[in-house]
């Protein structure tokens, strides 16, 4: 992955593939596509964006399964990401109220070659998170990579953090990731488990007014978002949905508020010409974040992605929304 100038590939997001096994209430058990990154991959590439993943696939079942599964919706997986390992699989046991808690089979260990060669495109916009920015030995790797590719790519990050896998070094490798992202979402249970001592809102409005992401969003699950930037934060309200479970919603929500923020121009994107490089649009999104006043391209994109979380939680596993659901969705609301 090349860090000067040339051409821009489309969206690269970076991070696990794996098979959920969702155990229910009443002892059932299926089989489900998951990953927080291939599920933010996923919901970019079914609202009409260009994405590669370079992730970690088996040549097994479950590896095939989950390629055709991300091929189907236009994701392409990069082709170094596939392996003679066995693919990464969680148990997911939901409770009375549709939360997943997890157990992890996984290793991450990110082939090299799913990152491609320095002849590569580099992407206009990066994005990546959960357990392939935490889990030893390819958390480095991927470090290594956003830090490439900062100059040419604006950067998003959601640590999505998963208490089964801590080891004790989250904290001071999510800040570093933070450092170099321009938008970060966290949920509020992420946020209290880096920080235990203190509250989530406080970490994100800190991370907000240092010097790296423009935009920090806060997701407090049925009780909606908060959005922090240096000149204020402003509240976005759930959208009221009757829920089946809440797998993948966090990740919805991440895929909406990128694609609202790359059809404004406030991250990179490899278009046409006059698409925003990474300089344009990171300029672009530090000036709308400037003042008390948020403007009002990104006020939009956090409605969109509250909605695209509901849409997720209507349904079963992580099966985030379309353009079209989401257009329907404006016009009509989700009940």
């Amino acid at each position: 992955m090349t860090a000067g100038p040339g051409p821009t590939a489309p969206t690269l997001v970076i991070g696990e593939a794996i098979t959920d096994i969702l155990t229910g209430t009443d002892g059932t058990r299926r089989a489900r596509p998951d990953g927080s990154p291939a599920n933010v991959a996923l919901g970019l590439a079914r609202l009409g964006h260009r994405v590669r993943l370079a992730t970690r696939l088996g040549r097994d079942r479950p590896g095939r399964e989950l390629h055709t599964h991300l091929r189907g919706s236009g994701v392409v997986i990069t082709p170094g990401s596939f392996t003679d390992d066995p693919t990464s699989s969680a148990t997911a046991r939901l409770d009375a109220a549709g939360t997943a808690h997890y157990a992890f089979d996984i290793t991450w260990d990110l082939p090299a070659a799913a990152l491609g060669t320095a002849a590569d495109p580099s992407p206009a916009h990066l994005h990546t998170g959960s357990l392939a920015t935490a889990l030893a030995p390819g958390a480095d790797r991927v470090l290594t990579a956003v830090e490439a590719a900062r100059a040419p790519a604006t950067v998003s990050y959601d640590p999505n953090i998963r208490p089964a896998l801590l080891a004790g070094a989250e904290r001071g490798r999510a800040e570093r990731f933070v450092a170099l992202s321009d938008v970060v979402k966290a949920s509020e249970e992420d946020l209290g488990r880096l920080y235990p001592e203190r509250p989530p809102e406080e970490t994100a409005r800190r991370w907000a007014v240092g010097d790296g992401p423009a935009l920090v969003v806060l997701t407090l699950g049925g009780a909606g978002a908060r959005a922090f930037w240096r000149g204020g934060h402003l509240d976005v309200p759930a959208t009221p949905v009757e829920v089946a479970d809440t797998v993948g919603a966090g990740d919805a929500f991440m895929a909406g508020l990128v694609s609202g923020l790359l059809h404004t121009g406030l991250l990179a994107s490899a278009g046409p010409p006059g698409a925003p490089g990474a300089a344009r649009a990171r300029t672009a999104l530090r000036g709308a974040t400037a003042s008390a006043h948020l403007d009002r391209r990104v006020a939009s994109a956090l409605p969109l992605a509250a909605r695209a979380a509901a849409l997720t939680c209507a349904r079963e596993g992580a099966d985030p929304p379309g353009r079209d659901e989401l257009a329907l969705d404006r016009r009509s609301r989700v009940r």
